[in-house]
């Protein structure tokens, strides 16, 4: 018997064939960007350039402007809509010639380990600094430990990453406040300098550096702070354990300046139907000048170049308008992301959307996301889309330094997540180099990262 066809069951039919042809024409869409960055991609080639010809580019250097002027150069090649450079005041620190350091165990004893200035670290003086060295497992073991036993004396914090946390960025936040504000809590003491444990879950030779503050200190009471690499740190921690009385040697030439003027690099595809609705991808120019920076964060520009490119080479003709934004100074200041957020404010412009790869250049697993519920339910109904690329983690959580600033009740922030488990055995340290990166991964995660702009662009925030 023939049952008769309700306009319910019409509107939930006709609904059904339409999911149906969404997901039809997004698989395809996402098949096509995958496809093209892997078959034929520009994110490999551009990274080899950024880090081989250019190099570090830490702040107010001379390769971070030859990294802004090489990015301008790229992005106006692809022959997108618009390409800029947004000004921004930036901080200027050097390193100097290489530190130096050694353990003493008695006078003519030495065994040298390798160290590095944090970054905005002041120098020692002329010739270093040697005095005892006292072993301590974070900022709450000054408080214990007191003046008396603190002043005059290098503390050395050595709290490692927890190794159990299988979410390595956990593991880094753990411990990353002993190298941020270890010298500034220190000081307070009558400590004479620091010494941080690398971030690094491994054990090698190579000292991490990274950024450090002494808060409201003055400059008379400020004292040198360097990291030492975790087979030094092992070594160093050994040793005093069977001679207490063991002193440590330090040399280092680093110095601040007055700002510079540096510059986001922006390009943009305009939106087709809502031209002034603004969706971000992004990464930080600047990186740390040990290594050549690769995967933090050469590896999130270029893949961050490569969406648009990707738009551009399958036709692909965006609703919304998509920005690329190479920021500048996320290392030691965040001032690119905060000025171009800033400019954004100022000019009322309206973002409802912001991507970040600063995660490193790894096989991606998926997404973290700062949205409210409606947002997230939109996005989760997306994951069997990634699925056939073994994209999978999907999750609220963080997104980005340099977009955080964007953070408002109207957007939507994400962040790209690559597997984790090596990227701190390269972070801020000398090794992170182009050789450590991987051609296809690179690709993988800037197809990823194209089809979550494109999903976006399609279907809006809710």
């Amino acid at each position: 018997m023939l049952r008769k066809i309700t306009p319910v069951l019409i509107a939930i039919l006709c609904l059904s064939g339409y999911a149906q042809n969404n997901v039809k024409e997004d698989s395809t869409i996402i098949k096509k960007l995958y496809t093209t960055s892997l078959v034929n991609g520009k994110s490999y080639e551009w990274l080899d350039y950024l880090s081989n010809q250019i190099g570090g580019r830490l702040s107010g250097s001379i390769n971070a402007q030859k990294a802004v002027e090489w990015g301008e150069k790229e992005l106006k090649e692809l022959g997108i809509d618009k390409v800029w450079l947004q000004s921004v005041m930036v901080p200027k620190w050097t390193r100097g010639v290489t530190e130096f350091a050694y353990i003493e165990t008695e006078p003519g004893k030495t065994t040298n380990v390798p160290i590095c200035a944090l970054g905005g670290s002041v120098p020692t003086s002329i010739g270093g600094i040697k005095a005892p060295i006292i072993e301590v497992k974070g900022l709450e073991d000054l408080r214990k430990l007191g003046s008396d036993q603190i002043e005059g004396k290098i503390v050395f914090y050595n709290r490692p990453m927890q190794p159990d946390l299988i979410e390595t960025f956990r593991a880094y936040g753990g411990c990353v406040d002993q190298r941020y504000s270890g010298a500034a809590e220190a000081a307070k003491f009558g400590a004479i300098a620091v010494i941080v444990r690398s971030m690094n879950l491994r054990l090698d030779d190579f000292p991490h550096t990274g950024s450090m503050s002494y808060g409201d200190l003055p400059n008379k009471d400020k004292i040198p702070a360097a990291a030492i690499s975790t087979n030094g740190a092992e070594l160093l921690s050994s040793m005093l354990k069977l001679n207490p009385k063991i002193k440590f040697h330090i040399n280092m030439n680093c110095r601040s300046w007055k700002d510079v003027e540096s510059f986001n690099v922006i390009g943009q595809i305009t939106g087709s139907k809502f031209p002034n609705e603004y969706m971000v991808v992004g990464g930080h120019l600047d990186s740390w000048d040990l290594g050549d920076g690769s995967h933090d964060d050469g590896a999130g520009v270029v893949q961050s170049m490569e969406v648009l490119r990707l738009f551009k080479e399958i036709g692909y003709k965006p609703k919304r308008s998509i920005r690329v934004v190479l920021f500048m100074n996320e290392e030691n200041g965040l001032r690119g992301g905060r000025k171009y957020a800033k400019v954004a404010q100022n000019k009322g412009e309206k973002h409802v959307f912001a991507l970040e790869s600063d995660a490193g250049g790894f096989t991606p697993r998926g997404f973290s996301f700062d949205c409210d519920d409606a947002n997230f339910e939109q996005i989760e109904s997306w994951k069997s889309l990634f699925e056939p690329y073994l994209v999978h983690y999907f999750a609220k959580g963080g997104s980005g330094a340099d977009i955080g600033p964007l953070k408002n009740d109207n957007i939507v922030l994400a962040g790209l997540r690559p597997d984790s488990q090596r990227y701190f055995d390269y972070h801020h340290a000398k090794n992170d180099t182009f050789d450590a990166v991987n051609k296809r991964e690179l690709e993988l995660g800037a197809a990823t990262m194209a089809s979550l702009m494109y999903l976006f662009d399609k279907y809006g925030v809710k």
